[in-house]
Order: C-alpha cells, then structure tokens, then sequence
C-alpha cells in the first residue's frame, strides 16, 4: 500500500503475496479432502448395493458388516482429517500475517497523514474541522483494515482457487466445467456495475459522517455561545438532521452491499444446480456426453458434485465482503484530499528534523547550527535575536483576527472566518533589531497574526525571505531556530489533566517542581504554585479563569529556557482592566533580555513598548514608534510607509 496517500486500487504488493498464498493453500486443500471423501463414499455405496442383493439372513448381515472396506475408509478418514488440520493451520496464520500486515499499513497510512497534516499550516481557514481530521483519522482510516485483510485475501482466492477447482472439474467432465465457465463472468460483470456504485455512495457517506463529527465538536466548544443566545433548541434540531442524513446514507450503503450479496448467490446457485443436474442425469444414463469419451464413475461424479459449490465459494466470499472494498477505498481517498490545497508549513527536513527530536529538551543553550556560516551560528546562540522580513508577500488565508470588542465567549466557528484582506498589495520590508520590544498594531484583518505566523514558521511566504539572527528561516534552520522560539496564539491550548502537564505541554517534566513554581509566581500565579500538585484542568482550560489561562500560557513560555523571541498575539485580549494589567507586567518580566513581538489591539500595552509598528487596512507596514538612538534603529524603512513622529 503506497503510504503517501495517494489513491490506488492496488495497494497490496509483493510483501504480501506469501500471506495470501498461506490462505489460498488452505482453500486448495479442500480439493484433497473431496477426492478421498468421494472415493470413500462411492466405495461404501458400492458394497453396501452389492451386500443388499445377497444378505438374506441375520447371519449374512453380520458377515457382509465384518466384510465391508474398512480398511479403506479409515485411510480416506485418515486423510481427510490430516488435510482438514493442516488446512486450518495455514488458514489461521494466512488470516494472522495478513490482519496483522494490514493494521501495519493501517499504521504506515496514519503516519502519512500526520506527516501531511503537520505540514500544513494550523492557522489555514480552509483547514478541516478537529473533528472532522479526528473522524477520519480514527474512524474512516479503520476502513482500510477489512479491504486488505479479507476483501484482497478473497481476491487472490478467486484469481487462484478456482481456476485450479475449474480444471479439476474439466480433468473428468467439460460439460460440468463449461458451465461452471459459462456461469463465473457474469457475476464480475454485475459486481463490477454494483462496485462502482456501491463505492460512490461509501465516499459520499464518509463525507457525511466527517462533517456530523465537525459539526458535533464545534456545537459543543461553543455551547455557552448557544445557551447565551438561546440557540441550543435550533442547534439540536440541526444535529438531529445530520443524524438523519447519515443514517439514510448508512441505509443506502447496506442496500448495495445487500445487492451484491443478492447477485452472487443467485448467479452460484443456478450455476450449482445445473452441475447438479448434469451429473446427475450421466450417471443414470440420459446425458452419456461430456466425460472425454467415457462415462463417469459415481467416485467421479461425487467428486465433481463436491467441487461445484466450492468453485463459488471465493467468489461469494468476495461478494460477502465487497463492500469493505468500497469503504476503504472511499477511506483512501477521504485521507488523501482532506488536506489537499492547504497553505503549507515551513517544514524542517528529515536530517533537521531528527536532530531537532534529539535536541528537544525544552531548556538549555540550542546547538552549534551544522551547515551554517560560523558568524550566523553566533547569531544563533546570541542572547536575543534581530528579526527580518525580505520582501516578504504572504499568501494565505488566515483565521480572522480576534477582536477587542467581542464577547469574553466567543463561538469557536467564527475563529475559521476566512480574511481575504489578509493578503497585502506590496510586500513587507522590515527589520526589527536584537532585543526589540515591539507592538503589533493595526485593524483587525491587517496581517498582524499573519506576520507573527512568518516569522515562526508556520507559513510559508509567497515570496522574499524571513531572517533571524541574520539565519534564514527555511527547511534546513526551521527546526533549530524553532527551539529559540515562544510562541503564544490566540487563544492558547489547553489539554485535561495536570497543571504540570499542561505547563510543559509535549515537554519531559523534571523531577523537581522548582523552576515550574518560580515560573507561575513569575506569571502571577502564586496562588496556582502553592498547590500545583492539586490542580488538574479540564479540556480547554476548563477550571481556571480567562486571566489565569493567559498567564499559565506565558509561564509555558518561561520554562522554556531556549527561548530567546516571544511571539504573541493579543495577550490581553477579552480582559478586564486589572487582569491586563496583571497579564502586561507578567510580559515585561518574561521579555527581559529577548526580542518581543506582540500583536495587540490594547493601547496601553502597545504604549508600553518603545516600538510600535502599525499596519493599515491594505497591510502596508509603518513605524509610529521606535528608540530615537540611532544604533537602534532599524537599517531599512518599510516600503510603501511613511516614518510617523511618535
């Protein structure tokens, strides 16, 4: 199966074939149990019609009993229940090997979109809903498991199984063997006109069910929004219908899988039958044709009689499980488009990547950068970073701004709105110095979280080049200069479970709560530190305030001690006066000695930093405030903006 999510008809390649070929012995071995079990019965039949004409007596009846071929059925008994064992041992490890090489492409498959899914950027609007990725990831992406493991294993027993059955049958009879001939293509034929449908109506019915997901898990996110409107009533009429929707689209998928069913059993039966009748009618005389010249014997006809229905059998095994054909292709091809024509992220390289995964500590100095220049590795491992933006022109669309004036609530849905004005007209020439402490500002729509999202990396730019420390920020430097990053978005993730888990957040927990404790106090959070091995929050930050979830998210940040660029986007957002100004000090005391950016709409946080950058409704960039030292000013002028005097 090809893991890089391509859509394929194929995926079951070499690797494969032995476990198949395990199963497809197993089957033939049935061929062997017919040959000795007719043999044994046509040899009883025969005796015991001859013993019939000659026992008059009891006596006769004893003696023709001791006389009959025991011999001989008990090495036919013999055989048959060797073969039968052997047959369900390989059949047992053909279906082990195969379940278990299927749940590892399964595995391979959901690293493929997680790998895709990682490269794409988390601030795209056109990114699909959580519940939707998280649908097709556990649900749908189980689809796949069924196809390889039966509807392939029966595939490969149609291919093999019954041409050889097929020429057992015509070694003793061609009538008997042409109509089981004549019979076979059409049940493909009419499979494959149900397939097609059957197949369709599985991707439309994974669509449904992706955005019932998507639908549910925003509703729920946003439940205090509807209760706050009123809207629960019209939002469970909504779900209810979805609901609706799917079960009809689930009815729809058991009626061609039924159908399918419907059209094997009817085309094998009459094909049985007609074999049936034919042997029968030989071997009483009416139909002497069709033996090669000769007439059949009754351990022949039994024989061919045996093998009439397991000839249908891998096909009505197929037919049984056609459907799981349908759902994991329609799994396949869900997995490979979800993600299709995302803004994609500045991804690190494989090399870059594993060295990063080595190095992820979370503390400590970062590195010597391998590859670079010996003055940009200084720059690197300097205390704060300049940051620069070449030309840059970004392309995407971004999850609206958040604004000052909404409700402390707001409705999940309205975060993926997409901005069309995020696209500027003229591209940014910035250059913020080491050290700078600089606010964002600007209308809402202006690109200020699509700049912050340049410089960390999680978009790539149309075009130019974005600079820190003077390292350019692309594949090879992304994950190095990553680690000298503190992020803080909008609003920040929380997980359920532990303070200290969510502090650290993907980060090892030391040993000793010290440096965690010296971080929330620094945030703020003394009354959270004296009890931190007690407090556990609930999914979304569930259990501490608005206040104290901003806080928390910025003694994240602290406990990193790599960082050396905080990047922030509305920290003060959806506050009261005294928690921003509590949130403001806690961004003083984290920014000491690194370079700061921070996105605001909040005046008094932006007249707290001595540069103030500005980008207008077009996007066009325009320092309104900056130190008046002239080594501290940046070495180059925005373009398309004009120097006001602060």
């Amino acid at each position: 199966m090809r893991t890089n999510l391509s859509p394929t008809n194929r995926p079951a390649g070499r690797a494969s074939t032995w476990r198949y070929t395990l199963q497809g012995v197993a089957s033939l071995l049935w061929v062997v149990q017919a040959w000795w079990l007719a043999g044994a019965l046509a040899a009883l039949l025969a005796y015991a019609q001859g013993a019939a004409q000659d026992v008059t007596t009891g006596e006769q009846a004893r003696a023709a009993l001791v006389a009959a071929p025991w011999a001989e059925l008990w090495y036919a008994a013999g055989v048959v229940v060797l073969a039968g064992v052997l047959r369900a041992a390989l059949e047992y490890a053909g279906a082990r090997a195969t379940y278990g090489w299927a749940r590892a492409q399964l595995t391979a498959l959901r690293q493929a979109f997680a790998a895709r899914l990682r490269a794409t950027s988390p601030l795209d609007a056109r990114r699909p809903s959580s519940g939707q990725l998280a649908s097709a990831w556990v649900e749908q992406a189980e689809a796949v498991v069924p196809w390889l493991a039966r509807y392939r294993a029966a595939q490969w027993r149609v291919m093999v199984v019954a041409p050889v059955v097929l020429v057992c049958v015509a070694m003793h009879t061609w009538v008997a063997a042409l109509l089981l001939a004549l019979a076979a293509p059409l049940i493909p034929l009419f499979m494959a006109l149900v397939g097609w449908r059957a197949q369709a109506i599985s991707e439309r019915q994974m669509l449904v069910l992706g955005h019932l997901h998507g639908h549910l898990l925003e509703r729920l996110r946003g439940l205090p929004t509807l209760r706050a409107l009123h809207a629960v009533d019209s939002a469970a009429a909504r779900l209810t219908q979805l609901g609706e929707t799917v079960a009809r689209q689930t009815m729809r998928v058991l009626r061609v899988a039924m159908l399918s069913s419907a059209v094997l059993e009817l085309f094998s039966a009459l094909g049985v039958a007609l074999v049936a009748v034919y042997v029968g009618f030989h071997l009483l005389g009416q139909l002497p044709f069709g033996a090669w010249g000769e007439r059949m014997s009754l351990h022949q006809g039994l024989f061919v009689l045996m093998l009439a229905p397991s000839f249908f059998e891998p096909l009505r095994e197929l037919s049984a499980v056609w459907h799981d054909r349908a759902n994991g292709l329609a799994a396949q091809r869900t997995l490979a488009h979800l993600l299709q024509g995302l803004t994609p992220l500045v991804q690190a390289d494989e090399a870059d990547d594993a060295d990063d995964a080595d190095q992820a500590t979370g503390a400590g100095d970062m590195p010597p950068a391998q590859g670079l220049e010996a003055d940009e590795a200084q720059a690197l491992q300097g205390p704060a970073p300049s940051v620069a933006l070449c030309g840059v022109m970004p392309t995407m669309q971004t999850q609206v701004e958040p604004s000052t004036q909404a409700a402390p609530v707001q409705e999940p849905a309205a975060m993926s709105a997409v901005n069309a004005a995020q696209a500027t007209r003229q591209p940014w020439h910035i250059d913020i110095p080491a050290g700078a402490h600089v606010a964002l500002t600007g209308p809402s729509g202006s690109g200020k979280s699509t700049l912050l999202a340049l410089v960390a990396g999680l978009v790539q730019p149309q075009q130019g080049q974005v600079r820190i420390g003077g390292v350019p920020l692309h594949s090879g430097t992304v994950a190095r200069l990553r680690r000298a990053i503190g992020w803080l978005g909008q609003p920040p993730h929380f997980l359920a479970g532990s303070l200290e888990r969510n502090l650290y957040l993907g980060r090892d927990i030391p040993a000793s709560p010290v440096q965690a404790r010296a971080a929330l106090r620094d945030a703020g959070l003394a009354a959270l530190a004296d009890r931190m091995a007690e407090v556990r929050l609930g999914e979304g930050g569930s259990g501490i305030s608005g206040g104290e979830a901003l806080r928390l998210a910025l003694a994240r940040l602290a406990v990193a001690e790599s960082t050396r660029l905080l990047l922030l986007d509305e920290p003060t957002a959806h506050l009261d006066a005294a928690t921003a100004a509590q949130v403001r000090a806690s961004v003083a005391r984290l920014a000491q000695g690194k370079t700061l950016l921070v996105a605001t709409h909040d005046p008094e946080l932006a007249a707290s930093l001595p540069y103030e950058l500005n980008l207008d409704a077009q996007g066009q960039a325009q320092w309104l405030r900056r130190p008046a030292q002239p080594e501290a000013l940046p070495a180059e002028m925005p373009q398309g903006g004009q120097e006001a005097q602060p």
